[in-house]
């Protein structure tokens, strides 16, 4: 008697992940033609010398890396450096940047943060305040810059108002027209915007945390403020991160708010803003794409960092 081989077919699991790379495929090529495609092209042109008037026309020189950082001899021999990395002004847009990014995420970490406690509480029309909090970050950021630019006027605006009747300040103040205060003013608008996604974020978080520990915690007569740091905060660590990491990204690419309060002020000029303005307005379309290309090794960076040292699981444990 013969025992007759019959052929495997493939696992569950490989069934499973040919099923899902298929559902995934549409997505990825999507992906491939809205953003992997724009990106090669603008790292591509980064390393040309084009221009509004070259880069359609195929006229466009290869440079290397001299739109990054290039060195040029004088006639008597001098030498000079010039490029992107050598650039005071695109300095002074990553410092702009990284303040921004580390002053909004770490306010509206804290103030997300007090206001999930608040939302997670049980009380009366509880509903209604979760809906009214997210109004601000419903609205359209173009039209959150506007609404403020027009309350944080000099002449009619209602903050200036409201300041000079308590007496907090002697005279209107030009908030996002002096360099002393207009990063001031994108952070209050960006923290009043931004809050309620933080906190909405958290509070899922906080959704996720079995009552019966705070019941037992309570049945032992542990204060409020001690089970908020033992048992709250670490169990809240995963999504406070997922937070953060959002958050952060969002901040570092930061571009229509700036553009549309403080347009022209140096005081408030980020990394996007700057290439925007290299390629728009100048039409250096191989300096403007080595600036994006730049930022976009710095987001990568960081999210890489993040994978390394900040990855967690759903149960708050490093993977």
């Amino acid at each position: 008697m013969t025992t007759s081989k019959i052929a495997k077919g493939p696992s569950l699991q490989q069934q499973r992940v040919r099923a899902a790379f298929w559902f995934l495929a549409p997505m990825l090529v999507m992906l491939a033609i809205v953003a992997a495609w724009p990106l090669f092209r603008s790292i591509s042109f980064s390393f040309t010398d084009a221009t509004a008037d070259t880069i359609f026309n195929g006229k466009a020189a290869w440079v290397g890396f001299d739109n990054y950082i290039e060195q040029r001899v004088r006639s008597n021999g001098e030498i000079r450096w010039r490029g992107v990395l050598l650039d005071a002004e695109w300095w002074n847009a990553v410092w702009n940047t990284v303040r921004f990014s580390l002053v909004s995420v770490a306010l509206e970490t804290v103030l997300g943060l007090l206001v999930a406690l608040v939302l997670n509480a049980e009380f009366k029309g509880r509903g209604l305040v979760r809906a009214a909090i997210l109004i601000p970050w419903a609205i359209p950021t173009i039209v959150s810059a506007r609404m403020w630019g027009w309350m944080l006027n000099d002449q009619f605006g209602v903050i200036n108002q409201m300041l000079l009747t308590v007496g907090l300040i002697s005279e209107p103040i030009a908030w996002t027209a002096r360099a002393d205060t207009a990063m001031l003013a994108v952070l209050i608008v960006d923290v009043w915007k931004t809050t309620p996604f933080m906190a909405l974020l958290i509070l899922a978080g906080l959704q996720m945390i079995p009552r019966d520990m705070y019941e037992a915690a309570k049945l032992d007569g542990i204060h409020p403020v001690k089970v908020f740091f033992r048992v709250t905060l670490p169990l809240l660590k995963p999504a406070l991160l997922v937070a953060v990491i959002f958050r952060v990204l969002d901040a570092l690419r930061i571009f229509d708010l700036i553009y549309v309060l403080t347009p022209q002020s140096d005081a408030t000029v980020t990394m996007s803003v700057l290439s925007y303005r290299q390629i728009q307005q100048f039409g250096d379309y191989g300096e403007g794409s080595a600036m994006s290309t730049l930022l976009f090794l710095i987001i990568t960076a960081f999210v890489l960092l993040y994978i390394k040292l900040g990855r967690v699981d759903l149960s708050g444990e490093k993977s």
